[in-house]
C-alpha cells in the first residue's frame, strides 16, 4: 500500500507566520555581531532558508551540517553519524542550530556536545516542529515553532525516503509502508 500525505497539519500561510515569530525573536535575543544558522541536512534547508531571509540583522551567515541517526527507518536508530561537518570555525561566535523537527532528541543532544567542544560564544537550538512526547534524551529547545502530536510528518523540508520534501505546508504520512524503499 502507498503512502499518502493527504491530511494537513500545518498550513503554510500558519508556517510563514511563525518563522516571522521566530526570526523577530532571535533578532531581539541577539543584537550584536554575526550569528550563525547551521542547517541540519538536509530536512531543514527549507526552514533555515526562510528564517535567514526573515531576519532583520545584516549579518546572517548560514552553514550546513549532516547528521543521520535515521538509516532507512522512520525511527531514530540511536546511532548518530556526522555525515557533512562545517567549513568554518565557530570559536567565540554566536551559533544557533535550526532543526526541521525535534523528536528523539538523540541527535541534537549528539550535536550540541560536538559544537560546544569548539568553544562558541553561544548555542542555542531553534526547530519549526517539536513532539515532546518523543524524547529519549533531554534537548534545552530555546525557539520552537509548533509542538505536534506523535504523527510521522512531511512536508517543507522534511521527507519519507527522500520523498514530500517539496510540500508547501506539514502533512500527516498514512498508509506507511513496513519499510521505505532503498535510498
Amino acid at each position: 500500500m502507498a503512502a499518502t500525505a493527504d491530511r494537513v497539519l500545518i498550513s503554510s500561510e500558519r508556517i510563514q507566520q511563525k518563522v516571522l515569530e521566530m526570526a523577530a525573536q532571535i533578532d531581539a535575543d541577539y543584537k550584536d555581531g554575526p550569528i550563525y544558522l547551521i542547517s541540519i541536512l538536509k530536512g531543514a534547508f527549507i526552514f533555515v532558508a526562510d528564517l535567514a531571509r526573515a531576519l532583520k540583522r545584516p549579518s546572517v551567515r548560514i552553514e550546513f551540517m549532516g547528521i543521520s541517526s535515521y538509516s532507512r527507518e522512520k525511527t531514530s536508530s540511536g546511532q548518530v553519524k556526522v555525515t557533512r561537518d562545517l567549513d568554518v570555525n565557530i570559536e567565540g561566535c554566536d551559533v544557533l542550530i535550526v532543526e526541521d523537527i525535534v523528536d528523539s532528541g538523540v541527535t541534537l543532544s549528539y550535536l550540541r556536545r560536538l559544537l560546544e567542544q569548539r568553544k562558541p560564544k553561544s548555542l542555542e537550538i531553534a526547530t519549526l516542529l517539536d513532539k515532546p512526547e518523543r524524547r529519549i534524551q533531554p534537548v534545552n529547545v530555546k525557539y520552537v515553532g509548533f509542538r505536534i502530536p506523535d504523527e510521522f510528518v512531511v512536508g517543507y523540508g522534511l521527507d519519507y525516503a527522500e520523498d514530500y520534501r517539496n510540500l508547501s505546508d506539514i502533512r500527516v504520512l498514512s498508509q506507511l509502508p513496513s519499510s521505505p524503499n532503498p535510498e
